[in-house]
């Protein structure tokens, strides 16, 4: 059989534990009663452990909305939908007890469990060597960037790695900043040196050493290590990720999975459901209409940047949203609160209904593109190289000497709905080249008012109330919510 399983993110370990068993079924072990101890026997059991890797990726409670969440936070976005935990993240208003602080925690622990039990567990197998390779990189990914999401949102986090688990030491306290660091850094280190530079048809979805190096770009530049940075960046630039040919191609079905997608969470229609695209499209469409973007956002545009068309729906545009609709239609005045609505994650079958193919994007080339571009001016070096291949990709005039101003707007239109906006602004101010709490106070209108952001405390969200009770006081709240 083809490994595929990837696609759907559905299948768990328990149901591919017999893959491969060559027992007759009337006497294999039930699905319920398989261990670790008769599990990962040989490459078939390797290649379903590290299927289940993905499986929770695309939940709703985690990249595919709750992840999400963190930048309703930023100057892009107006929280929609009717849920009071999210207008006080929204508002800086939000408590340790916010339901939605403690929704992805265990989802991501859950990843970085199953990590740990390949990690463990695969080295022992006899099998292709190569294949094992790849297997244990992506097992240092996803345990990596469960600890990158973690650190991102909460700062310090316990560790649990493959000798807590042969210990069974599991309620530990927060690792101290260095070690979230150095965990982040080793897991993608690892992964890129044992990934493949690309997957085939079969593996499509499974990280690559591309993935990789994007998410250490991405770290270096958090911590400002420009050279390192531009380093992994480079070999992202130079290496078979190119940028499509057009910015729309990374939201299509069709073109979902282009070498210009590093990461991202594969959608099949039939198989999964694209829990971003319902919550993104708007309720008379067969969406639920959250995170509107507001025309603050819209209005950063460039004239005739077709970035703006992929990113958002506005009034006026056409659109085609299924024949259940009646086919090509303009957006109408009241379709949504804002007059926008997010459309990167958003297509519609022609017979109606939401298209579930589209994925769930998380790390593009472009994204690498301007964290390069950054760090060689915030180095004191020329960036216009990379921030101008993804302007022209879009058709837009060079720049010259470029500006942190000019990467500023940079990003805002590129990545505008992909979850990065808030983080961007938050590590800007930390550096002094902005002053986010002005920022956040300005008045954008009706569906952004100006908000009380305050330093450090909204730096990082609480660690979840319910983690600190289940702990019994181990896991330790962060100073500014005690």
């Amino acid at each position: 059989m083809k490994h595929t399983v990837v696609k759907s993110g559905l299948i768990l370990l328990t149901v591919v534990s017999i893959v491969g068993c060559k027992k007759d079924l009337l006497i294999s072990t039930p699905y319920g009663q398989s261990t670790s101890a008769d599990f990962y026997r040989n490459a078939d059991d390797a290649i379903a452990a590290s299927n289940a890797l993905y499986s929770f990726i695309g939940d709703e409670y985690m990249f595919a909305h709750t992840e999400q969440t963190w930048d309703i936070c930023s100057d892009d976005q107006w929280r929609a939908g009717d849920h009071p935990e999210d207008q006080a993240i929204e508002e800086f208003t939000y408590e340790p007890s916010n339901v939605q602080l403690n929704d992805s925690w265990s989802r991501k622990y859950e990843v970085i469990s199953r990590a740990n039990a390949v990690l463990i567990n695969v080295p022992n197998i006899d099998m292709d060597q190569t294949l094992k390779n790849r297997i244990l990189g992506e097992a240092h990914f996803m345990r990596g960037l469960m600890y990158w999401q973690f650190y991102r949102i909460y700062g310090q986090v316990p560790i649990i790695t493959e000798e807590q688990v042969i210990a069974g030491t599991y309620n530990v306290p927060k690792a101290s900043i260095d070690e979230m660091k150095a965990i982040i850094e080793s897991d993608f280190t690892i992964a890129a040196e044992n990934l493949l530079l690309q997957n085939d048809a079969d593996n499509l979805g499974r990280a690559t050493k591309g993935a990789a190096w994007g998410y250490l770009t991405k770290f270096y530049v958090y911590h400002e290590d420009w050279a390192k940075a531009i380093e992994t960046g480079n070999k992202v630039i130079t290496g078979p990720y190119a940028l499509a040919p057009s910015f729309g191609d990374n939201f299509k079905a069709l073109t979902k999975n282009n070498p210009e997608v590093l990461f991202s969470i594969q959608c099949t229609d039939g198989w999964t459901e694209n829990v971003t695209s319902i919550y993104s499209a708007p309720r008379p469409w067969g969406g639920w209409g959250f995170n509107e973007p507001i025309k603050d956002l819209a209005d950063e545009f460039e004239p005739n940047d077709e970035r703006l068309t992929y990113t958002m729906g506005k009034v006026g545009d056409m659109i085609d949203p299924g024949a259940s609709n009646g086919g090509l239609q303009a957006v109408p005045a009241g379709l949504t609160n804002t007059g926008y609505f997010f459309l990167k994650y958003v297509n519609w079958r022609p017979d109606g209904g939401l298209d579930n193919n589209m994925n769930i994007v998380m790390l593009r080339a472009a994204d690498v593109y301007l964290l390069v571009a950054e760090a060689k001016i915030r180095s004191g070096a020329n960036g216009d190289n990379e921030i101008n291949a993804v302007r022209s990709r879009n058709g837009l005039a060079d720049v010259s000497n470029a500006t942190m101003a000019d990467l500023i707007h940079e990003r805002r239109v590129e990545l505008a709905g992909e979850n990065e906006r808030h983080q961007d602004l938050m590590r800007w101010d930390r550096a002094g080249i902005i002053d986010l709490k002005a920022h956040y106070a300005i008045d954008r209108g009706q569906w952004k008012p100006g908000r009380n952001f305050q330093r450090p405390k909204n730096y990082l969200f609480p660690i979840p109330q319910r983690q600190i009770d289940l702990s019994n006081g181990v896991l330790e709240q962060n100073p500014n919510f005690k």
